[in-house]
This record gives C-alpha cells, sequence and structure tokens, in this order.
C-alpha cells in the first residue's frame, strides 16, 4: 500500500534494516519468511557484507513471498514505511548492556543525521542495545514525532517470562499473560500483581499445581533477567529471539493491529515518569505507539519501576547527545 505524506509517497511494505550483524541478518530472514513487505533494503557499513546477506536472502524468496531485496543506502530509507536500527557493537560476555552504551550512541550519531536528510515519515524502531538509552537518543536526534521512534523495548524479556512460566506450570505460554516492564537490562522487573493464565490469577494457578508461587517467582524472573548472558557465555550473540520478536512488532504496525507491546517509548508523566524511554504496555498500529497504558502496578512494582528509570537516567546524564 502507498500512503502519500507530503512529497514523499510513503510504502509501508518496504522496510530497511539498518545493521547486517547477527541481529541484523536474523531479522531480515525473519521479516522474508513473514511475507509482511515487499521490499526490504540491507544497509551496512559493510557494503559487501549487506550484499551477501541480500543474495543469500535472495536465494530463499521461491521459497516465501515475492519480494525485492538489495543492499541499499540512506537515501532508500526516504519512502520506508519501517526503519529498523540494529547497527552497533555486539554484546560480550561479562558485559552489561549499559557497557554498551558510549559505543553505540557514537554510532547512532552517526546514522541520525543520515536518517534525517531523507524526511522519511515511516516508523523508526530501535533494536539496538541499551535498547532504552539509543531509543531516547533517536527521539532527540531523529527529529521523529514520538509516536513513530521507539524501541523493541521488553518485548523479547516478556516473551522469556511466558516460556518459562508455561514450561513450569505445562501450559501454553501464548495462555501466559504476563509482563517483564522498565529497562531493557538488568533493572528490569516483572509485573507479578496482574500476571494470570488465560484469566485465573497466576498464584491460583501454581496452587492448582501444588506448588508456591513466592518460592518459584523470583528463580524465574532470575532466569528470565540473566538469560542474555547465558546463551552470549554459550554461543556468544543472541539474535533468533529477538529477530522474532521485531516480526511480531512489525506485525502490529503492518496490520494496524492495535495490539498491546511492552515497547520502549518516551514518557510524557505515565507512572510519574518523564523524559525517559522504557519498556512499557503501550498500543502499537500503524502510526507507531498509539498510547502508552498505565497498568495497575502494586506498590514495590512501582518502586522497582521507579528504580529503573532512575538507574537508565543516571547513563543518561553521561551522555553528550549534541551532534
Amino acid at each position: 500500500m502507498i500512503v502519500e505524506k507530503g512529497a514523499i509517497i510513503l510504502d509501508i511494505r518496504k522496510c530497511a534494516v539498518i545493521g547486517c550483524g547477527f541481529v541484523g541478518a536474523s531479522i531480515a530472514f525473519s521479516l522474508v519468511e513473514s511475507g509482511l513487505f515487499t521490499e526490504l533494503v540491507l544497509i551496512d557499513i559493510n557494503r559487501k557484507k549487506a550484499e551477501g546477506e541480500a543474495m543469500d536472502l535472495n536465494h530463499g524468496v521461491p521459497f516465501a513471498q515475492p519480494m525485492k531485496i538489495w543492499a541499499g543506502d540512506y537515501k532508500d530509507t526516504a519512502d520506508c514505511g519501517l526503519v529498523i536500527l540494529t547497527a552497533g557493537a555486539n554484546q560480550q560476555p561479562d558485559e552489561t548492556r549499559i557497557d554498551l552504551v558510549h559505543k553505540n550512541v557514537r554510532v547512532m550519531k552517526s546514522i541520525l543525521p543520515e536518517l534525517r536528510k531523507q524526511n522519511c515519515e515511516g516508523i523508526l524502531l530501535v533494536v539496538s542495545n541499551p535498547v532504552d538509552i539509543l531509543t531516547y537518543v533517536a527521539a532527540k536526534l531523529s527529529g521523529f514525532p514520538a509516536g513513530r521512534v521507539f524501541g523493541s523495548g521488553t518485548v523479547l524479556d516478556t516473551a522469556r517470562l511466558k516460556y518459562l512460566l508455561g514450561e513450569r506450570l505445562g501450559v501454553d505460554s501464548r495462555s501466559v499473560h504476563a509482563f517483564i516492564i522498565g529497562e531493557h537490562g538488568d533493572s528490569e522487573l516483572p509485573v507479578w500483581s496482574s500476571a494470570n493464565i488465560s484469566g485465573v490469577d497466576l498464584g491460583d494457578f501454581f496452587r492448582m499445581h501444588g506448588a508456591n508461587m513466592e518460592q518459584e517467582e523470583r528463580r524465574i524472573y532470575e532466569s528470565v533477567r540473566d538469560s542474555a548472558y547465558e546463551i552470549i557465555e554459550k554461543k556468544g550473540a543472541t539474535y533468533y529471539a529477538i529477530a522474532m520478536a521485531v516480526r511480531r512488532i512489525a506485525e502490529c504496525i503492518l496490520r494496524d493491529e492495535h495490539s498491546v507491546l511492552p515497547v520502549s517509548t518516551m514518557l510524557s508523566g505515565q507512572y510519574g515518569l518523564s523524559d525517559i524511554c522504557l519498556g512499557v504496555p503501550s498500543i502499537v498500529d500503524r502510526g507507531g505507539v498509539e498510547q502508552v497504558l498505565e497498568i495497575p502496578l502494586s506498590k514495590e512494582e512501582n518502586q522497582k519501576l521507579q528504580e529503573s528509570a532512575e538507574a537508565l537516567r543516571q547513563v543518561l546524564n553521561q551522555l553528550d547527545l549534541e551532534e
């Protein structure tokens, strides 16, 4: 579908992926498999890497939906409905996402002016880590309206929580309704107070299975929080699950679903927080983040969310956001 936006004709079925490392390439593969887009442009500082990934993906098109895939540059983003930012250094073993911040802020500051020159009217989705910090940088420097620039937030963390709860309780993880919110990182928090299994209170469901939720929740939360460190220690990087998470976000945008996802978005008073990006449940549709939802939190959960925001703010205060 072509949508006119000022002088630029926006193609909502055209997507750009900036950064062709493990995460970017996996996202590209996931999007090709999805059939959501008719055009996919890959952009990387290493042009040959982008060309190689495009060639490899094109050879799989006969097994998917018709799609044009090529290695391009920033001018190709002008009419993109969705631009996905994955560029940046990889997280190393024993390195937190926050440790990455200074390296990847420099990368982001080199990309955003190039995007701004194209006057793109699409949506900017930040996936690079630390995603909350880089989403804030993108929101401040991209020139995009607040709802049209957001990050993958705690969508993956929430999926990890659902998976682990489903495994523990012997139910389909899609029947688990629970959120991880806050920083995509060490200060994230589970919202146990509203967690449920298809409407059945989580504590009650645990008791039905002869288990004590209070004894289990700490172990499950720590497994969620530390998942990335464990995977990185074992295989060097995480990329499959985040690729599937990004595909889900893209579905919400392209299909105008108005679905609720805990993406990282700029807050303006919600939860008593302003001028900070972190993962909170939000309605996502073709326009991006339509609305941030203030879900009920227990006193302890609210306090932990404030602490998570403060941890991010301390990092932001160390950054030079001048271009």
